[in-house]
């Protein structure tokens, strides 16, 4: 019988679980995705009586294997998700959607009373105000539908609430409340001081470390059950675990999200800087951020590339860095793309494509998207000497990405990890007293070290 910590990995598409073994080895997985239900306004929402019945067969199945012998639990999910409890415990409300669209009287009057906006921004590590901030769905709740929010005993992110079907015990922790909530300010290291002039502070139960974790009889076996995590501060605990010295996590995928866990100066001064947001690390501490909608408009430039050059949409995955190519790009330089999903000062009105080879528009693309990503790294390094840089996701494989990134930063030391693991292993490790050393990311993660190009 193999000894297993069992971790839920909760995505908005995919809900994945996990056992891993006394070594982070992945030994047993489990897939499932659910249709999406609507709430009282017809909004698309997380199914959670579904997510919940899920979560119980799985876990008692698991239970009840003879192959494996479950020590601890864990939870990691996305964020800005509220679920709202009533006296027994009982689900008042859909899981609203942070894509939820609110009117826009209520944003309008709640800058009126906190702002100015760009202040309660800079102090709260968000980058606008909407859904995607969970503590403006309290305040929504409470000034919109007053009966409910009278109801509410316990309002939990949904981290939380899956460590509570388990425990019935209401928790708060730093990675859930830390991220772009406005919630917290990160000036005074506390909830905000509106949250307690709303009084919301009465329905957010005690905050605890990220590595607290509850002993359980769990159908008359001890099992250790921790509070959950949010996905993107998951992520980052392997490397904050096993790297001593200061690095840059770039996570990149449909968002790319360059992380500074060790920055002395978190909160952000440019009021320009709108990709500015904080999350936060395991133990409280403030982690600074950049986003940058890289993979999004990776894919529509890519899918009107191929239509252009009439080549396979997956055409362009076999495309390698040429120098030779690159060379004569950079020779008479200028932008060329318009984006959609991005905005930069140095765009075109309108894409404007003067090669005949899709060889050569695709390397003038990613030419131009790593200069966007240089500027979302240097940003989050500000002042702060960092000389390692870590990157993840998707293009952690794209050979282009990484040899352009290795030829701008080569005054840093660049490395690519692969891990479909990601938040699901940073869960785990975060409950666990095991120690992890400097040869982790290697094992686990395929850590591969990328020498810049040779200039001729």
């Amino acid at each position: 019988m193999i000894n297993v910590t069992a971790v839920f990995d909760i995505g908005k598409t995919n809900k994945k679980f996990f056992l891993f073994d006394s070594d982070y080895k992945e030994v047993y997985k489990e897939y499932i995705s659910f249709d999406e239900i609507q709430d009282e306004d017809g909004h698309p929402t997380e199914n959670l009586k579904a997510l919940q019945e899920w979560l119980k067969k799985v876990f008692q199945n698991i239970l009840e294997a003879s192959e494996y012998n479950i020590q601890a639990i864990n939870f990691s999910t996305y964020g800005a998700s509220f679920v709202h409890l009533d006296e027994n415990g009982e689900v008042l409300t859909p899981l609203y959607n942070y894509t939820k669209q609110i009117d826009k009287s209520i944003v309008d009057e709640f800058v009126e009373k906190y702002g100015p906006r760009e202040d309660f921004l800079k102090t709260t590590g968000c980058f606008h105000l909407s859904l995607l901030n969970s503590g403006l769905q309290l305040y929504w709740i409470k000034h919109t539908k007053p009966e409910i929010f009278k109801k509410i005993k316990y309002s939990l992110h949904l981290p939380q609430y899956l460590s509570f079907i388990f425990t019935g015990i209401a928790l708060s922790e730093y990675t859930s409340i830390g991220c772009h909530t406005g919630l917290w300010d990160y000036t005074k290291k506390d909830y905000h001081s509106w949250v307690y002039k709303e009084e919301l502070h009465k329905i957010l139960p005690t905050i605890v470390s990220t590595e607290t974790s509850i002993n359980m009889n769990y159908n008359g076996k001890r099992i250790k059950i921790g509070v959950g995590i949010h996905d993107s501060s998951s992520a980052l605990l392997p490397y904050v675990r096993s790297v001593k010295k200061k690095f840059v996590l770039v996570s990149t995928g449909t968002w790319s999200i360059t992380l500074n866990p060790f920055t002395d100066h978190p909160i952000v001064e440019d009021s320009d800087a709108e990709d500015s947001i904080n999350y936060m690390r395991i133990n409280g501490k403030p982690v600074k951020a950049t986003r940058l909608f890289l993979g999004n408009e990776y894919k529509i430039q890519i899918d009107k590339l191929s239509k252009l050059f009439d080549v396979d949409e997956d055409y362009h995955r076999h495309v390698k860095f040429d120098y030779d190519i690159y060379s004569e790009i950079l020779h008479d330089f200028k932008h060329m793309f318009t984006w959609e999903g991005l905005i930069d000062q140095d765009m075109p009105k309108e894409t404007h494509i003067t090669y005949d080879k899709f060889e050569y528009a695709y390397h003038q693309l990613m030419t131009e998207l790593v200069l966007l990503q240089i500027k979302s790294i240097k940003d989050v390094i500000g002042d702060d000497d960092v000389k390692r840089l870590y990157i993840d996701g998707g293009f952690s494989d794209n050979d282009l990405f990484v040899k352009l990134l290795s030829h701008y930063c080569r005054n840093m030391k660049l490395r690519t990890t692969d891990s479909s693991l990601g938040s699901a292993l940073g869960a785990a490790i975060s409950i666990s007293d095991k120690k992890l050393n400097s040869k982790f990311l290697r094992k686990n993660y395929s850590l591969k070290k990328h020498v810049p190009f040779i200039i001729k």
